[in-house]
């Protein structure tokens, strides 16, 4: 573990067996790039981070892994966005993807191995979430892979909503010469689901059990109804998939998800991103957990290479 200087930040690298990790935990305990260094001298990017003139605005870059919290993707109250409801009845503002990716964290834990990071609510999360909380992030990394539990205690005396995720950038493609066409994705899916406009949800496209990852019809895709709980893609034919591990247990709750995305069909990544639930879990119900009074919960997901 080390610290670095980048873009006028402190930034900590870590270095675990072939992989290198790079954080900058107090800003949206963001996890910025992890690379492997391969037998023949060179590095593979696994998570992708552009080359950004500042860090001012880094829950604008595209890259590494915003985290989402208290909900993702988008809400709505009443068909408008941007907004929620909560159980007592009072609408409050709540940004794409929540609060977690803009905020400030601090660091209560680092070691060789990773850091655990605690959210600390600012002004726009206090007016948002108005609630008696300690959400946390633990990173543990290893040779091949990583670990990311988010936890959520409830201080307060009211059950506390919530609906996360992870917003993983993967570089691709990670291998010269390569186009997404060349690239596979594996998710054990029975439905998927679209967003509408009013933040309801609908029907998805039917696919395949193996796609590739150059059809259109997977970007914006909530992949749910998992028969199993690893989303997995990869070059055809050739070593080095990436597994995106979600939750503890082989088959996740029926709600939980695998988002597919991508900016454009020349974007330098894709996002495959495991959440608890759809977006606007909160205004439809379909994936929101609550957490009692004096309780905790967890949300666990792995990514590994092999």
């Amino acid at each position: 573990m080390e610290k670095i200087s980048y873009l006028g930040q402190t930034l900590t690298r870590w270095r675990v067996g072939r992989s290198t990790f790079l954080a900058l935990p107090e800003r949206g305990a963001r996890l910025m790039n992890w690379s492997l260094s391969l037998g023949d001298g060179s590095v593979r990017d696994v998570l992708y981070w552009p080359e950004a003139a500042s860090l001012d605005d880094i829950a604008k870059v595209r890259g590494g892994n915003p985290v989402l919290f208290p909900f993702n993707g988008r809400s709505f109250d009443g068909g408008e966005i941007y907004f929620w409801r909560d159980a007592s009845g009072v609408r409050r503002p709540m940004p794409m993807h929540g609060l977690a990716r803009q905020g400030s964290f601090r660091v209560a834990h680092a070691n060789e191995r990773g850091f655990t990071a605690v959210f600390v609510p600012g002004d726009e999360a206090r007016a948002c979430y108005p609630f008696d909380y300690e959400f946390s992030v633990t990173y543990r990394f290893a040779p091949l892979g990583l670990t990311c539990v988010f936890s959520l205690v409830n201080l307060g005396k009211v059950p506390l909503p919530w609906s996360a995720g992870h917003h993983f950038y993967f570089t691709l493609p990670w291998s010269a010469g390569m186009a997404r066409a060349d690239y596979l994705i594996r998710i054990p899916a029975t439905r998927r689901l679209r967003q509408d406009a009013a933040g309801g949800l609908v029907a998805g496209p039917i696919l395949q059990p193996e796609e590739s990852l150059a059809n259109p019809a997977l970007i914006d895709t909530f992949h749910t109804g998992l028969s199993g709980n690893e989303a997995v893609f990869g070059e055809k034919g050739r070593p080095g998939d990436i597994v995106v591990r979600l939750g503890e247990v082989p088959v996740p709750p029926p709600d939980a998800m695998f988002v597919t995305w991508t900016l454009a069909p020349d974007s330098p990544f894709y996002c495959v991103e495991p959440w608890m639930g759809p977006p606007n879990a909160a205004g439809h119900k379909t994936g929101l957990h609550w957490v009692p009074p004096g309780g905790k919960e967890n949300f666990q997901v792995e990514v590994a290479v092999r």
